[in-house]
């Protein structure tokens, strides 16, 4: 059959993504029989035309749609993305009854309500590559997926979500070419990286997160002479700005050090980065193995510093493996980015306090803290029963596709506001989703990659900070 597949997202914001899982699908159809047209409409200046001209060109007999983001989990702005999948489908369907699919990170966190907004009858929820060419098998021959492993749909106004796709995981980390598919160059001007997971699932058991949803708890590893393999090959290709992009590239830390030494065996020229990594089991030696395999920067995902708000949040850590991470990242030259997340439940003002001065005391002048205020509520979550029981939400799970956060009703958000930018304007190396979501961030990156900067560009956030408030703007 002809599959255009189709890749929806179009928030460049703080970077454009680029849609790696939209690609190892494609090549995964392909070399299922099919042939494959992906249209990624990242850079797309009128998506719809763009869309409409793909169908009447290519007449695909199938359609699938990557939807990445629901929406940018920004309680202060928030923006919703999905009236532009209503947008689409309706074009695609113009003058035509060709089967839509919905796959994508989005729709494994919320696939019920997706699929009732869209008006769209099926979706693949497992493991796409593994998933999605079997349900074109079953299409092609014109026979019902209802038995079908990792796909959900809705029949008869009812939904129904299969089990996950249990056979077929490969150890073998996947690298379509990406260039057949994608715009590369486009994506390198705006400092962009090629994301990688060495793993996929996560073991822990934070009350926010939703990723479990999407790739199960259970952590299933790539091999990792594979990772390195991949990692050359990229490099090769001339994308050496590599992302390893797991829920906790550190856990399992045995895996992530036979990582770390397969890639410091082979000679693959890449700059390498990480920005989820979990202090619980982070030390000195994990570091110096990361720098022996090309790290140039890395990122450690807190939320808080703060004991009260780690158990609330069920982090799996306390502030004693926060103090001792910061330490160790003391005696190393990796860059760190450190991520926060303010407001969640056991929070108040002096844990608030407790949180802002570890950053001031222990975040390098080189480092980067980013600060998030307010957490997103997704159905199913530990944290909607918590804002459930405190009364701070009341909305019904099939009304929470819209965007709705969680702050702990101890803390005042203006007063959180307030302290968080005293600190911003004293130091110069933080920032928030403000400063994330600011309108000149894409030509900054563009004027970065002429200039030469490579990623992170986090690393240059104290100088683009000065910079920006010389031009009178207050950033």
């Amino acid at each position: 059959m002809k599959i255009l597949l189709i890749s929806t997202n179009r928030n460049a914001l703080p970077m454009p993504v680029m849609p790696v899982g939209a690609c190892i699908v494609a090549h995964a159809a392909e070399r299922a029989g099919h042939t494959v047209q992906l249209l990624d409409l990242m850079f797309a200046q009128d998506a719809l035309y763009a869309i409409e001209s793909a169908v009447t060109g290519f007449k695909p007999d199938v359609v699938g749609l990557s939807v990445r983001n629901i929406d940018n989990v920004d309680m202060r702005d928030p923006l919703f993305f999905l009236d532009d999948l209503q947008s689409i489908v309706k074009t695609i369907r113009t003058g035509s009854s060709i089967p839509i699919i919905l796959g994508g990170a989005a729709i494994g966190v919320l696939p019920e309500q997706i699929l009732c907004l869209a008006a769209v009858s099926c979706a693949v929820v497992g493991d796409g590559e593994i998933v999605f060419p079997q349900l074109l098998d079953r299409i092609s021959r014109d026979e019902r997926f209802s038995d079908l492993p990792g796909v959900a749909y809705v029949e008869n106004g009812v939904f129904q979500r299969n089990s996950s796709a249990a056979a077929g995981f490969s150890a073998t980390c996947l690298v379509p070419d990406y260039h057949r598919w994608l715009n590369i160059a486009a994506y390198r001007s705006r400092m962009a990286t090629v994301p990688i997971q060495t793993k996929t699932g996560c073991q822990f058991q934070c009350v926010y997160c939703s990723y479990p949803k999407i790739e199960g708890s259970i952590c299933r590893l790539k091999e990792p002479g594979s990772i390195a393999d991949a990692v050359m090959r990229l490099a090769a290709m001339g994308s050496r700005d590599i992302e390893f992009v797991d829920s906790v590239f550190n856990a399992p830390r045995e895996h992530a050090m036979d990582v770390c030494a397969a890639l410091a065996r082979v000679k693959h020229n890449a700059r390498l980065q990480c920005l989820d990594l979990n202090p619980r089991d982070f030390d000195d030696a994990l570091v110096t193995a990361m720098e022996r395999a090309g790290f140039v920067g890395m990122g450690i995902t807190l939320e808080s510093a703060s004991d009260p708000v780690l158990q609330g949040l069920r982090k799996g850590f306390t502030s004693r493996e926060v103090h001792h991470a910061a330490e160790v990242v003391c005696r190393h030259r990796i860059p760190c980015a450190w991520i926060f997340m303010m407001g969640g439940p056991g929070e108040t003002r002096e844990t608030v306090r407790e949180t802002l001065q570890f950053a001031e005391r222990y975040i390098r002048p080189m480092d980067v803290a980013f600060f998030n205020t307010g957490i997103r509520i997704y159905p199913g979550t530990e944290l909607e029963s918590v804002a459930r029981t405190e009364g701070v939400l009341l909305l019904p799970p099939e009304e929470m596709l819209s965007p709705v956060f969680y702050i702990s009703p101890e803390v005042d958000a203006g007063w959180l506001d307030q302290e968080l930018k005293k600190s911003m304007n004293s130091q110069m190396n933080f920032i928030n989703m403000a400063s994330m979501g600011h309108s000149l961030l894409p030509t900054i990156h563009r004027v970065s990659h002429t200039l030469g900067l490579r990623p992170p560009l986090w690393r240059h956030t104290g100088i683009i900070r000065r910079g920006l408030r010389l031009a009178g703007m207050d950033v």
